[in-house]
């Protein structure tokens, strides 16, 4: 990438008071947040360190007929014993739980103080200015190893001597912790020169975080461990060649931004949103790391992370990876993908268990690494959706692509085993005229009642969409890959609906006129503000309908209209991007620009740490508590950077779309290298506010299906060639 497309250096004056509102380092792996007052602290984590106990194995609960004939008598018991509700009282933690590891704080010599960290993601580095009392200057250089390698160095001003305090996790949560059976860490080192610590667990390998001194540059070390994690991180901080990692760490980030596209918008807030969301996804799902939690490597050490810094299957998984697609970085999703291959037999037990049907797989909403399942949330742990949703993801993945081992490892099992799911919880009712439909007697729209017993109804529509998307990729994927077609999967297109449609008064304090939307499930209404838009899936991620088809434009029309009337009352921070994207798909660019805007001003904290409650209260009723505990999570920023990515280029089914709706404020702007289905990079350019070009260039020769911006009717079709580029330019005034 030219230097002059190269993302802009970020400055965070000091104080900095929370670890999340710093600025990051991460390999995927290891992750450093540098924040502090009046002396410098980096906390430090460490991407899968987990006390696993407390996990549920799925298929000890019941039988998907069972759990049908508990909700339909309103046995709320029977429903407590399938989520596991009871409390346990072994002393254990009741779920699995990702920790943090630790911080490391350096106090600032007399008369210094910290004044900014300016953090250049062209190079992931931080440099930190401070100033003497009598005017003077320096920098701290902060950097991290890549590839995984859990080393991090601070290069202090060649005549300082800086005290180095190395304070666990455990300083903090220590207390919780020892209630669970866990033991006090072991120290190492002599303090002076160097410095761990290792924090053991009952029954996982242990975590060791360690400094070294060599003159003015510390050394920072991770290492996870079944023994001696402690000596094994010292050793490293202690043997590291820094200077090799150095040079390693320039080429490979050098090698990203050339490869990731480039895009320049005359609007500063999605500029940040796209330069910095592309930047974190280098730390946080590069292909030798870790695959991605909630919070990825970036874990703080004051509280136990939200959520346990879990696997979350019902939307913040996906949304954290949707952006390796568009970028370019498909190779990002290997580490997910060697996970869930790991976990395909337990799939399959849960599927073979819940449904009675060995063709089938079944991914509980929130687990573990191990595929345990975290928590008691009973709607999530039957949200069949979540394997539907990887399916598509790996699919996608492929299309964008072209990987035939990622088709037949993963995309393939995972699309028969969600269809198998769908196709044994289904049954025949019968239409008017006598016609028969396929049906879903039990499903959940995601988080919609929480885990009441009356979460549940028929035919929910994210279900359906779901279950369409499955049903229409394999097809494809059969044909790909020389398999034979299923007619069951012909019939799914057929016999089950689009969506579920309810009726209600336009105006709720009126009762005409009446309109048909799409509702949660069969005879259920968006009644209020939720954060998970699941009924509008159909539009998106699953794109099952087309919202401008005559067949379903007024219904899709009349939901958004009732969506947007609910308004954002009880939205999350991950839910906006996605509500962003939805309006973008719409063709409504000025919505979606505004939306991005009132997430960057409310979701996201004062240091660009992307929050799962509103930074501000009044604004919804998920706010965060000011300066207290924050929830950061990683999904919406990276569904942020999907969104602006989805305002230039949109992958539809019947062609790709180039900036189907130009922001009005956009009079100049320019991208290129997006990436779209079928291996297209896509490049566009806007002069005096229309758009005068757009570029195309065939990565491995698939047929083009193309709408340009000024004649968005019309769909262009090209046969190409691998590497051929194609320019189209504005036919001009008209």
């Amino acid at each position: 990438m030219p230097s002059s497309h190269l993302p802009s250096p970020l400055e965070w004056p000091f104080p900095i008071r929370r670890p999340h509102a710093g600025p990051l380092l991460g390999n995927g792996v290891q992750g450093i947040m540098v924040w502090g007052e009046d002396a410098l602290v980096l906390t430090v984590g460490r991407a899968g360190f987990w006390d696993h106990r407390g996990g549920n194995p799925f298929t000890t609960r019941a039988t998907y007929a069972q759990l049908r004939a508990w909700l339909e008598a309103d046995d709320r018991g029977a429903l407590e014993r399938f989520a596991g509700t009871e409390a346990a009282d072994d002393g254990r933690p009741s779920r699995p739980y990702q920790i943090g590891g630790g911080r490391l704080k350096l106090p600032m010599p007399e008369g210094w103080r910290l004044e900014t960290a300016v953090l250049h993601p062209a190079a992931g580095r931080i440099v930190v200015s401070v100033r003497h009392a009598d005017g003077q200057g320096a920098e701290i250089g902060i950097r991290q190893a890549r590839h995984g390698q859990e080393v991090a160095w601070i290069d202090l001003p060649p005549d300082w001597d800086v005290a180095v305090e190395l304070i666990p996790s455990w300083a903090f949560v220590g207390d919780k912790l020892q209630a669970w059976g866990v033991a006090p860490p072991a120290r190492l080192g002599d303090g002076q020169s160097e410095g761990a610590f290792e924090q053991s667990l009952p029954e996982d390998p242990g975590l060791g975080l360690a400094w070294s001194r060599r003159e003015s540059r510390l050394v920072v070390a991770t290492a996870l461990a079944e023994a001696d994690a402690g000596q094994a991180a010292l050793d490293r901080a202690r043997t590291a060649d820094v200077d090799a990692l150095g040079r390693d760490a320039d080429a490979d980030w050098a090698a990203y931004w050339d490869a990731v596209p480039w895009v320049r918008l005359p609007d500063p807030d999605l500029q940040e949103i796209y330069e910095y969301g592309a930047y974190k996804q280098a730390g946080l799902t590069p292909p030798d790391g870790v695959a991605a939690t909630l919070q990825g490597p970036w874990m703080e050490d004051y509280q136990l992370p939200p959520w346990s810094n879990d696997y979350h299957f019902n939307i913040n998984i996906e949304m954290i990876y949707w952006p390796c697609l568009l970028t370019g970085r498909t190779d990002h999703l290997g580490p997910l993908w060697s996970m869930l291959r790991s976990w395909m037999p337990v799939l399959r037990a849960n599927a073979k268990a819940f449904f009675g049907d060995d063709q089938a797989m079944m991914l509980p909403h929130a687990v573990d690494d191990r595929c345990q399942v975290v928590g008691t949330f009973w709607t999530g742990m039957i949200d069949h959706a979540c394997t539907a949703w990887m399916a598509q993801l790996a699919w996608l993945h492929v299309r964008y692509s072209g990987d035939e081992t990622v088709l037949r490892e993963v995309a393939w099992p995972l699309l028969t085993g969600a269809f198998n799911g769908y196709w044994s919880m289904s049954e025949e009712i019968p239409e008017p005229g006598g016609i028969l439909r396929r049906s879903l007697p039990v499903t959940v729209s995601p988080e919609f009642r929480g885990s009441d017993p009356d979460a549940w109804g028929r035919d929910a529509s994210f279900q359906l969409a779901a279950w369409h998307r499955v049903a229409r990729i394999l097809p494809e994927a059969a044909r790909v890959l020389g398999e034979p077609v299923d007619p069951r999967w012909a019939e799914i297109e057929a016999a089950l609906p689009a969506y579920s449609v309810v009726e209600g008064p336009r105006h709720p304090d009126r009762p005409s006129p009446v309109n048909q939307r799409i509702g949660l499930w069969e005879g259920q209404d968006l009644t209020e503000s939720h954060r998970h838009h699941s009924h509008l899936a159909a539009i998106y991620p699953f794109a099952t309908v087309d919202p401008f088809d005559p067949e379903h434009a007024k219904v899709v029309r009349d939901s958004f209209f009732h969506w947007v009337r609910t308004g954002p009352g009880a939205w999350s921070g991950w839910c906006v991007p996605w509500a962003s994207t939805l309006h973008a798909r719409l063709n409504r660019g000025d919505a979606a620009v505004a939306l991005l805007k009132f997430w960057r001003d409310n979701f996201v904290n004062e240091g660009r740490g992307t929050l799962h409650d509103s930074f501000h209260p009044g604004l919804t009723t998920l706010a965060a508590h000011h300066h207290g505990r924050e929830e950061m999570q990683m999904d919406a920023g990276m569904g942020a950077l999907t969104a602006v990515c989805e305002l230039l280029v949109q992958s539809r089914d019947d062609a790709i779309a180039v900036l189907p709706s130009l922001p009005t404020a956009w009079r100049e702007a320019e991208f290129d290298g997006l990436r779209a289905e079928g291996g297209f990079r896509i490049g566009a350019t806007v002069r005096d506010e229309r758009v005068v070009e757009v570029r195309v260039t065939s990565e491995r020769g698939e047929p083009l299906a193309l709408r340009l911006p000024w004649d968005p009717d019309h769909v262009v079709r090209r046969e190409t060639r691998a590497g051929e580029a194609l320019v189209f330019t504005h036919p001009g005034p008209g």
